[in-house]
This record gives structure tokens, sequence and C-alpha cells, in this order.
């Protein structure tokens, strides 16, 4: 594997950035929207998320493998030391240590930043299935979070109900 760089995503990045999320819409559970977003709406998307949080891209060769971004948890003032965060590795270039990077960078952003929990909300079947494996759980489980929720049959796609679970990783002092 050549040299990884990870990087502030700019707008030109959004082609590059919808096409690695393409395939988890169409076909896995792990995003529970139906329709792939247009490059328009990534766009518009990342420079929202971009007026308070980070989005970072992976970047291999001058080729974009991956990208992570934090948004905020909720809207409400208590909140504001508190995001959801996400992370999307090309699905031929994963377990490569693409999305540990990502997620380390994001972690140090956001710990300049003030953000104290991190949160991710991810899809959860007790039996995989060809759309769900239990991957993003055990990478979370990996970086460091810990399970504090669970929701079922809160989703339905590809005919299927999927739960989701929310785990949480605490990187900072809650003075």
């Amino acid at each position: 594997m050549d040299k990884i760089i990870i990087r502030n995503a700019t707008k030109v990045d959004a082609k590059a950035i919808q096409t690695i999320y393409a395939p988890y819409v169409e076909r896995t559970a792990i995003s529970f929207e139906y329709e792939t977003p247009t490059v328009k709406e990534m766009a518009r998307r990342m420079e929202e998320v971009q007026k308070g949080f980070p989005w970072l891209v992976a970047e291999e060769n001058g080729r974009i493998v991956g990208y992570a971004y934090a948004h905020a948890f909720r809207e409400r003032a208590a909140f504001q030391w508190a995001v959801e965060t996400s992370i999307y590795v090309k699905r031929e270039e994963q377990r490569k240590g693409i999305g540990r990077k990502l997620h380390d960078a994001l972690e140090t952003a956001l710990k300049q930043q003030g953000i104290l929990n991190l949160n991710a909300c991810i899809a959860y079947i007790d039996s995989e299935d060809e759309h769900l494996t239990q991957d993003s759980v055990h990478f979370h489980e990996q970086m460091g979070y810990m399970k504090v929720a669970h929701f079922h049959q809160c989703g339905k796609k590809f005919g299927q109900w999927y739960d989701i679970i929310w785990m949480e990783k605490i990187i900072g002092e809650h003075l």
C-alpha cells in the first residue's frame, strides 16, 4: 500500500465521495438511504457539515479511497460537545488500515474543537446477511467505542428489517 494522505475534503472531491458511497446505498444496509445522492447533493452535504465540523478524505496516489466526517449529534446547545461520526472506505480498499487512519485524524480534529463524545449509529442484525455484516461494530469496538443503545427493527431495506445500535467513545474529560 502506498502512502495514505488524510486531508480536508473540498468540493472537487464530491464526485469521488459519491462514488465511494453509492455501493453502500445500492447494495448494503449500512446506509438506510434507498437512492444514491447526486454529486450536487453530496457537495451540499459536505458544505453543510464543514460549517462546523471536519470532513476528511483519505488519498492514495491522487485517488480518494475513503472519507470521514462528523456532524452535530443533536441541534440543542446542550449537545455541543457531542457529535455523530461516519466513515466510509472504498469497498476494494477495506482492511488496509484506511478507516483507522481516517478515524484517528477525525478524532484528533474533533478533540481540538473541544468535542468530548463521539457517537456512531450503526445498522445491526443478529445474523449477518448478504447486505449487512458486523464489520462496522467490530471496527468501532477496535477504535474504543462501547455499545450504549439498541433499537429494534427500525429500518427496512431489501425487504428485511434491521436494527440500529449506538456506540459511543468518550475522548475528553467532562469537567
